[in-house]
């Protein structure tokens, strides 16, 4: 497992091997304690190379006596706590790909503005630090990651609220490393009753309180939607249920988390090209269970709860077929027209378990359409919900935490396309709306007056190859997003 960084405070840089500077638009933002014959020089080599600061660029300007990073901000009057983190990020990672960089440092340059306070930023710098700088390489037999130190310089990000955000984000950062590891491995290490076993695990690390229904237990549930997507595979299927306690009294948030340990569509097989990457159709799952760990982590005073259906979606001889009909735990009868369109189904179940509770809000995660990738690209995830009150909250917390959402509607018109002609619903619409139709499937198994929300991943949940920001595979978006909304939210208070 990869070692994390370490962070430190100095009053001041005492030589380290490398300094952080920003850059913004045609702006370099040099600490005053650099010295001006270093600023005069960055200034010039940021003019002779063209280097414009856009988000995430990073550069080694050569020939410095004192060795310099250089990355790019963006443009001032585009500031935005996404782009923010994502610098920082594409910093963590150059900084830990320079194998000479054992100790970085980085000074508040003044003057220089921004339109959040600098707590949130140091928050937001130290949490793109420690993500950039993730590799996964158990699988290497030459390993990657390293041990190195980075160090915040003088009083400004001394002060209380910036160190004490930048340790809310180490503590967050350690159980994040934790999940994507676990999030990063492939299907044959890791299905359902692997993932129930290590989850099991952590929480009890967490103190986090862990409860597994396996297949038997499920039929007696009568989950008969989630056993319909796990009969296909030589492994069973099973149901988790994580809960962080926080304080007495307080009406649990839920969060559920779809993990589908691997997708092969079942009997609605999916074209070959890039099916690997349905190793991480357990994104949604993962998303969960990171959530409800940070909430143990960083203490929270709200109860926030986890449920995670996993299973495998496998065309074996036992596998269910387009035509099959199911009776889901609520007792709604589903037609199955296409057995790829199995995450709403396992959440159907799960969203019951979580209405059991009474909790003061629901929100499940996702990567359920495809669709939703042609309407936002890799930029946001879709939010859609019952309740305009959460669904702001949540969105206010994608924007604080770099974790951006974008709304889309969920009108009664949207129904009618799921409505089955054997059964109560089917388990597709009509082509159209994809991403709404799997969110307004869903919304027919949350019992009235709870509101709920539903966020499709499926474009954020991962990336497919090393970019400037971060190494290929897990991203564990929303669980930032989450824990922030848990700590912030007043829904049911």
């Amino acid at each position: 497992m990869n070692k994390p960084l370490a962070f430190r405070w100095e009053a001041r840089a005492s030589r380290p091997d490398v300094r952080v500077v920003l850059v913004q638009g045609d702006a370099v933002l040099a600490p005053a304690s650099l010295p001006a014959v270093d600023r005069q020089a960055l200034a010039a080599w940021r003019r002779a190379a063209e280097f414009a600061g856009e988000v995430g660029a990073t550069a080694w300007p050569p020939g410095l006596p004192a060795p310099v990073l250089l990355v790019g901000i963006g443009k001032k009057e585009e500031f935005h706590a996404a782009r923010w983190r994502r610098a920082w990020a594409a910093a963590g990672r150059a900084l830990a790909q320079a194998a000479a960089v054992q100790r970085a440092a980085f000074e508040w340059p003044e003057p220089a503005a921004f339109p959040l306070e600098t707590a949130e930023l140091a928050g937001l710098a130290a949490d793109g630090l420690l993500a950039g700088a993730y590799v996964f390489d158990a699988y290497k037999t030459k390993k990657r990651a390293r041990s190195w130190t980075f160090e915040w310089v003088g009083a400004t990000l001394a002060a209380p609220p910036a160190r004490d955000a930048v340790r809310r984000a180490e503590i967050a950062g350690a159980v994040l490393r934790d999940v994507r590891e676990l999030a990063n491995r492939p299907a044959n290490e890791l299905g359902p009753a692997e993932l129930a076993a290590q989850a099991r695990k952590l929480a009890r690390a967490a103190g986090v309180s862990c409860r597994i229904w396996d297949a038997a237990a499920l039929a007696k549930e009568k989950c008969g939607a989630l056993l319909a997507v796990a009969q296909g595979s030589r492994r069973p299927g099973c149901l988790l249920r994580l809960a962080h306690a926080g304080k007495p009294g307080r009406k649990p948030l839920v969060v559920v988390g779809k993990a589908v340990t691997f997708d092969t569509g079942g009997i609605s097989l999916k074209p070959g090209k890039n099916m690997e990457w349905m190793k991480f159709d357990k994104s949604g799952g993962m998303a969960a269970l990171a959530t409800v760990l940070l909430a143990a982590r960083l203490k929270l005073p709200r109860p926030v709860v986890a449920y995670i259906p996993a299973v495998e979606n496998m065309p074996g001889g036992g596998a269910t077929r387009p035509g099959d009909v199911v009776t889901a735990r609520t007792g709604k009868t589903i037609e199955i027209l296409n057995t790829d369109a199995e995450g709403r189904l396992i959440l159907a179940d799960a969203l019951s378990f979580a209405a059991d509770e009474k909790p003061a809000a629901i929100v499940d995660v996702a990567t359920l359409t495809g669709a939703v990738i042609i309407a936002l690209g890799h930029e946001a995830t879709a939010v859609m919900g019952n309740d305009d009150r959460l669904v702001l909250d949540l969105m206010i917390s994608g924007e604080a935490t770099g974790e951006r959402l974008w709304q889309l509607p969920l009108w009664p018109e949207y129904d009618e396309m799921l409505k089955g002609q054997f059964a109560d619903l089917k388990n597709i619409g009509d082509g159209s709306a994809g991403t709404i139709a799997g969110g307004a499937f869903l919304k027919a198994f949350v019992p009235a007056g709870i509101p709920w929300a539903h966020l499709d991943i499926a474009g954020t949940a991962w990336l497919e190859k090393d970019e400037a920001h971060g190494a290929a595979g897990a991203t564990l978006a929303p669980a930032r997003l989450l824990a922030d909304w848990a700590a912030r939210t007043t829904l049911g208070s």
